[in-house]
Order: C-alpha cells, then sequence, then structure tokens
C-alpha cells in the first residue's frame, strides 16, 4: 500500500506542475479570533435547568428575566431563551441567581480556525509519516467508524470524499442543506483531513481514509463564524445518529456550558468531540475542560507553530503546519492552522476505535496520553499538552487494550440530607466519580426514575408537590461508560407541601404537678408527639436544660443543694421541623419527702391538659426547600 501511495503522490504532484492546480481557495490571511467576551447573538441566550425542573416553573423563572419561548437543543437540558435585544447580560445574571438553574450564559460566536495556505504545491504529506499513520494502517485504517465533521459543511460529492460521505445534517438552518458555503472551503479541507479517500491515484491520503464522514453544518456565514447554540445541537444530533468521533474545528467553546453539556451527552453515548485550540499566537485563558479534546498544532519539526493557541485547556497537539488536503472546488494544497491539528487527532482517535471498538471515551484518551510523543517541558504542557498524538503507538495499544472495566462508579446524595423536610420544588444535589468515566447519574424517588443527569456537578429540581405529604424515599444511581452502576444510600425526607402550623403536644410525665420531691435526687421524664413529626424535645428545671431528645427523654435531677421546701417549674419544650412549639410545666417543691403525697397524686388528665392548652404556643413555620 505504502508504495502505491508514493506512486499516487507522484502522479498528483506532476498534474499540479502542468496545469498549475493547487492553490486552495482561503483566506489571504489567518482570521483573527474574538476575544472570549466578543460577538453573541441578539436577542436570545442559552440557559439550562436543574434536571427535573417542571416546565410551569421554569416558565416563572424566565418571566422572571424577561425571557420566554424556551426552545430545547435537541436532547439536552439545555434551553434557547428569547429576550428583548439589549438585555442579554442582564437576563443571563438574573438567571444565574436562581437556585434551580444550572447555568446560563450568552449565545456566544465562534469562528473556525484556519490560516493562511501556504506551498499550494506542497509535495509531500509529511504529517502522515510523522504521527507513525503509514504504519497504523498495517491493522487500523477507520473502518466502521463514523466521524461527524461540525464546519461550513463539505462538498461532498468531490471523487476523494464522495465514497466516504453519509448524509448529514444542517444545524444552523435545521434542514439537510450541508454544502461547503465558506469561501475558504473550511469545512471539505478539515473532512479531507481526516477521510478523504486514499490509495484511488486521485487526490490526496488522508489519516482514517476508511472511515466515513457525517457533515453538520453548523453557520450560514460564508466567514464560517458559527453560535454555541448550532455547535451544540450539531454534536447532540451527531450523537444522536452514532457518530464515535465528532471534530469541531472552531475556537473559544472550551468555555461555554452549553457545548460542555452536548459533549457530555456525546460521551454518555460512547462518543468523543474533538476541538481545535485557536490561533491566536496566545494562552487564551481557558480552564481544562475534561469533557473535549483540545489540540494544538505543529510543524514538520515538532515544534509548535507560531501561531497556535496554548494554555492551561490544550490535551494534545498534532500536526497543523502545511498540511496535505483539498477544497470545496477540487484544488489541492497545503493548509495551516489548529484546525487541521484537530481532524488529525480525530482521525487518530478513529484509527484507535476502529481497531476496537469497545473502547470507551476516558480509555481513549488514556492511551493517547501514554503513546504520544513528550514535547516540551517534560510531561503536561501548556503549549503541546500531553504530547504530539502517535498514531501508530496508540493504535498498537488500543489493539491490546482490554476494554473490560469491572470497576464500578462511586456515588453520593450530597443534599438533601436524611430526615429533611422539604417542600415545593427541591434542589438535590450528587456527586459521582470512576476511574474511567462516569456516564450519568439517575435520581430515583419512592423508587421510580425521575430525572437523569449527565453534566458534572449533578444537581436536580424535584417538585415534590407530585409525590404528597409524607415520608418519600430517594437515592442516585451512577452509571459509568462501561455500564457498570453504583447505588447510593437510600434517605427519607418528610414532605410538607401542607402548611404545617400546629404545633407538637408535650408532657411533662415525671413528676406530676404539685409533687413533693427528695431532697437528693428526682428522675424527670418527658414525652412528645406531632402530626408531622417532632425535631427536639428538651427537659428544663427553671429554665436550665437538663436533657434532650425527640419523642422522649429521661434524666436526673441532682437536689442536695436546692434549699428544702422551695418551689421549682420543670418544663417541656418540643419543637416540629416547621418550627411550631409546644411545651408543658409542673410546679414540684422540695422536701424531706421522697413520694409524691396524696394531693399531688390528684393530678388528673383534666388538669394536664388545661396546661398543655395554657402553655402551648404555635407560630407560622416553615423554609423554602431547595
Amino acid at each position: 500500500m505504502t508504495e502505491n501511495l508514493k506512486s499516487c503522490k507522484k502522479s498528483i504532484l506532476l498534474v499540479l506542475a502542468l496545469t498549475g492546480v493547487g492553490s486552495l481557495l482561503l483566506a489571504p490571511s489567518v482570521i483573527a479570533a474574538p476575544p472570549a467576551t466578543g460577538g453573541f447573538a441578539s436577542g436570545r441566550i442559552l440557559m439550562a435547568p436543574r434536571a427535573g425542573l417542571p416546565e410551569h416553573a421554569l416558565q416563572r423563572i424566565l418571566e422572571n428575566a424577561n425571557g420566554q419561548a424556551a426552545e430545547r437543543i435537541g436532547s439536552l437540558n439545555v434551553r434557547v431563551v428569547q429576550v428583548p435585544p439589549g438585555l442579554e447580560r442582564q437576563a443571563v445574571e438574573r438567571l444565574r441567581n436562581n437556585p434551580h438553574v444550572e447555568f446560563a450564559e450568552l449565545d456566544n460566536e465562534s469562528v473556525a480556525d484556519q490560516a493562511t495556505p501556504n506551498d499550494p504545491y506542497f509535495s509531500n504529506a509529511w504529517h502522515l509519516s510523522k504521527i507513525g499513520a503509514t504504519s497504523a494502517w498495517a491493522t487500523a485504517t477507520g473502518e466502521g467508524v463514523t466521524v461527524a465533521v461540525l464546519d461550513s459543511g463539505v462538498n461532498g460529492s468531490l471523487s476523494d470524499l464522495q465514497g466516504n460521505m453519509l448524509p448529514g445534517w444542517n444545524a444552523a438552518s435545521q434542514n439537510s442543506d450541508t454544502s461547503d458555503i465558506a469561501t475558504n472551503s473550511h469545512g471539505t479541507t478539515v473532512a479531507a483531513t481526516v477521510a478523504a479517500v486514499t490509495n484511488n491515484a486521485n487526490g490526496v491520503a488522508s489519516v482514517a481514509f476508511n472511515a466515513k464522514i457525517l457533515p453538520v453544518r453548523i453557520t450560514n456565514n460564508s466567514s464560517t463564524s458559527a453560535y454555541a447554540s448550532d455547535i451544540a445541537r450539531g454534536v447532540t444530533w451527531a450523537a444522536d445518529q452514532g457518530a464515535q468521533v465528532v471534530n469541531c474545528s472552531y475556537s473559544f467553546i472550551q468555555g461555554s456550558s452549553t457545548v460542555t453539556s452536548a459533549a457530555q451527552y456525546l460521551r454518555g453515548k460512547g462518543g468523543v468531540l474533538v476541538v481545535s485550540a485557536g490561533n491566536t499566537s496566545g494562552d487564551q485563558g481557558f480552564a481544562p475542560n475534561s469533557s473535549m479534546i483540545t489540540v494544538s498544532a505543529t510543524d514538520s519539526a515538532d515544534a509548535r507553530w507560531s501561531g497556535s493557541s496554548f494554555g492551561n485547556y490544550v490535551d494534545f497537539a498534532a500536526p497543523g503546519a502545511k498540511i496535505w488536503t483539498m477544497a470545496k472546488t477540487g484544488a489541492f494544497g497545503a493548509a495551516t492552522g489548529t484546525s487541521f491539528a484537530a481532524p488529525v487527532t480525530a482521525a487518530v482517535i478513529a484509527l484507535m476505535r476502529s481497531v476496537n471498538p469497545q473502547l470507551g471515551p476516558s480509555q481513549l484518551e488514556s492511551i493517547l496520553q501514554s503513546t504520544s510523543a513528550d514535547l516540551g517541558a517534560s510531561g503536561w504542557d501548556p503549549y503541546f499538552g500531553f504530547g504530539r498524538v502517535n498514531a501508530a503507538a496508540a493504535v498498537a495499544m488500543a489493539a491490546s487494550s482490554s476494554p473490560a472495566d469491572s470497576q464500578a462508579p462511586t456515588v453520593a446524595l450530597d443534599s438533601p440530607g436524611d430526615g429533611a423536610q422539604v417542600h415545593g420544588i427541591v434542589t438535590i444535589t450528587a456527586t459521582a466519580g470512576d476511574n474511567y468515566g462516569v456516564s450519568q447519574v439517575e435520581l430515583y424517588v419512592n423508587g421510580a426514575l425521575v430525572s437523569t443527569d449527565q453534566t458534572d456537578a449533578y444537581s436536580y429540581a424535584w417538585d415534590s408537590t407530585q409525590a404528597g405529604d409524607g415520608t418519600a424515599t430517594m437515592m442516585v444511581r451512577a452509571i459509568d461508560e462501561a455500564g457498570n452502576r453504583t447505588d447510593s444510600q437510600t434517605i427519607r425526607v418528610t414532605v410538607a407541601n401542607v402548611q404545617d402550623t400546629t404545633a407538637p403536644t408535650v408532657k411533662v410525665t415525671s413528676p406530676s404537678e404539685g409533687a413533693s420531691v427528695s431532697t437528693r435526687s428526682v428522675s424527670l421524664s418527658a414525652s412528645a408527639s406531632d402530626d408531622v413529626a417532632v425535631s427536639t424535645l428538651g427537659l428544663y428545671v427553671d429554665g436550665k436544660l437538663l436533657c434532650t431528645g425527640t419523642t422522649s427523654t429521661a434524666c436526673s435531677w441532682n437536689t442536695r443543694k436546692v434549699t428544702a421546701g422551695t418551689s421549682h417549674t420543670i418544663t417541656a419544650i418540643a419543637a416540629d421541623q416547621a418550627g411550631n412549639k409546644g411545651q408543658h410545666s409542673v410546679t414540684v417543691v422540695v422536701g424531706e419527702a421522697t413520694t409524691t403525697s396524696s394531693s399531688s397524686t390528684t393530678d388528673t388528665s383534666t388538669t394536664d391538659s388545661t396546661s398543655t392548652t395554657d402553655t402551648t404556643t404555635s407560630k407560622k413555620g416553615g423554609g423554602k426547600g431547595r
């Protein structure tokens, strides 16, 4: 195969030399990326309510932020909200302050990371040998793997792409038009880098030439800028079509919560999102994003391409300078930018998946990390990440790796706590972890699945009015990429949506009213009950707390230093979870006798009832459940 490819390349170069064809229709200069706080969609924002939040509650929240018409993005729990133009930032701020909103953000604009094409007669696809692709082809060519290309569209009618094209989707217009709209052929050049038909005596060679290309257009702008909402739509749609790898050669999406949600949705289905670092020559300042793979660009000398962005968010590096590819016109040439480093990496992952389809996203990333060529400072660094990808080593390790993951994830239900009283819309939070990766965390109430969250951290908005008042059980279940699952401890909460204004009933059960008690030690006891639940019960002597409990309590009162013949008040006070309080008091006399007098034993139920009625207090209680 290698000799045939060499012969094919010689033929192509000869044709180019004779015809003068070869310059790609790319922009005449580097496309400057906007600042992270740059352009955003007018009159709309993006937000995600906590999983399970009822629609009626969501609408009230949106109305308070001057928003309406919350369109859902695919299967994501992310909404596109219409707001008055000019009030986008104000609406985002209001929504972020609501406890039932997971995130809210502007629908920021991203740009394609394309730079100026170089020599149109570039005579050698150096990146293929640099990453060891020709060696990897002995065992993997990408067969059976679908790579979605989220971009400006792809001209799939070209002979060097036609055989590998699948029907795609236009996420921006939500129709089937996936033609390449970019004046610089951005989408077509990226697709050809991934999976141009190879060894066909025509055109260019690619990294994963037997993979299928799923074109997803995310822009209707010829300059190739795209909104986060359309990128998220594209990722979600590609995941639902079974794409194992998604490439998006656009910058400034690492900081988007909406795109991150889509990336996590993709990972939950076993897919990986690969994105480019950007062409700013500087640090874009993003934090690491474990939901996607960000790639910087290198040149033929394994040095950082001077225009490549860098920072803490970079995971890997890949060839991106003078990459041999093709334009939507069918012309061949070399192009430069992190836009090409990303698809080179996506194609390497496709090779790995083709040789071992059972590998999950985290396992694929771990193999890439173990096999990449360490460049720059030892270990991870902000310029090359974990190193420049090595297709030969990655495919070899993938082929010999066991996909079996028998280790179950860890999971805990953090809030509410066991025994809590809740009402209204209740915020529920959980934490989960796994040696490879958590796919999703499910919330169960009274044994029934209520909601699923695939975004870290895991949180839910549960409408407790659907459960009815009384005791409810809760637990969360974590499922990892291999399907292993773990259930958290089950907790019990008290649902109290009907306002509790009834105070607990309390009784000092010993001693009785008017009793003459010992000058040595007196046994005290009390009991309490409530229509919902008693929270605390305390026994006091002359206002001093001696002991506590819930529905009952008992303790001893040391009377050795108490003056004989003096009267003292013993009080029991109980509170329920709504804050209502009830109390009961008896008066006793400390004397020489160790038993109650005949007059004290005449304490009747009428007396106790009167005491309870006189001293029981009620107050409106309860707090808004989170």
